[in-house]
């Protein structure tokens, strides 16, 4: 049974180390609402087990052999009805910023303390980001103007001039409040803090995230921080 019908938390767990695996099962098997229902070594394994279990979120670890995870990432957010959460290291930026331009809706580092992992499950679940605003400034900083980054991102835009006038015609279709909202999640800054700082209930403040995304044409948060950064408005 699956979040949406009242039951635990589904989640897959992708990585190429069965200890890393191990671990997360023990992690996750604690809090009593997350029911690990699948594993997988690789990529190609992943998207199998993904399409057989429907978990509500996928663990999916960067480098993996057979198929790495960005390519699996794209793959089983493109099927719907999972949030992927990719697994990484500090030395990992590139990777990780193309998972999130492939759909993924956060990340974690390998040593992420056990409490901060059952939170992110959950907040992935609920379509919240997994990512703490210093790290996401400087991975989607990156992405937006860093070196290197249009050889690792899929889909860039071809220099920053372009990038900035396609994310600017994005954002002209948002109201004031829509784009108020925007630039706090490019800040990195979850429903409860973009509420307190705009002085609207957490539940209007999810209703305008909504509506970003769907005006700016993006599958997650994620996303919208991107389009933000292409505008440099943050």
């Amino acid at each position: 049974m699956s979040a949406a019908a009242g039951g635990p938390l589904r989640v897959l767990l992708v990585d190429d180390d069965p200890m890393v695996r191990s671990a997360l099962r023990m992690v996750l098997g604690g809090p009593g609402d997350i029911a690990v229902v699948g594993e997988a070594a690789d990529g190609e394994e992943a998207v199998a087990v993904a399409a057989a279990t429907a978990p509500d979120v996928a663990l999916v670890d960067v480098r993996m052999p057979r198929r790495d995870g960005i390519s699996a990432a794209r793959e089983i957010t493109a099927a719907g009805g999972t949030r992927v959460v990719v697994l990484t290291t500090f030395g990992e930026d590139e990777a990780v910023l193309a998972a999130l331009r492939a759909g993924a809706d956060g990340f974690l580092l390998k040593d992420t303390p056990p409490a901060e992992i059952v939170a992110a499950v959950r907040r992935a679940a609920a379509g919240e980001p997994v990512l703490s605003p210093d790290v996401a400034r400087r991975l989607i900083g990156r992405a937006v103007g860093g070196a290197g980054s249009r050889d690792v991102v899929p889909g860039a835009p071809a220099g920053d001039d372009e990038r900035r006038r396609r994310a600017l015609r994005s954002l002209s279709r948002l109201g004031e409040k829509e784009r108020e909202v925007a630039v706090a999640v490019g800040r990195g800054l979850p429903n409860a803090d973009i509420g307190e700082l705009l002085s609207m209930r957490t539940a209007t403040v999810k209703a305008y995230v909504s509506r970003v995304m769907a005006h700016l044409e993006v599958d997650n948060r994620v996303q919208v921080a991107i389009v933000v950064h292409d505008a440099g408005l943050v």
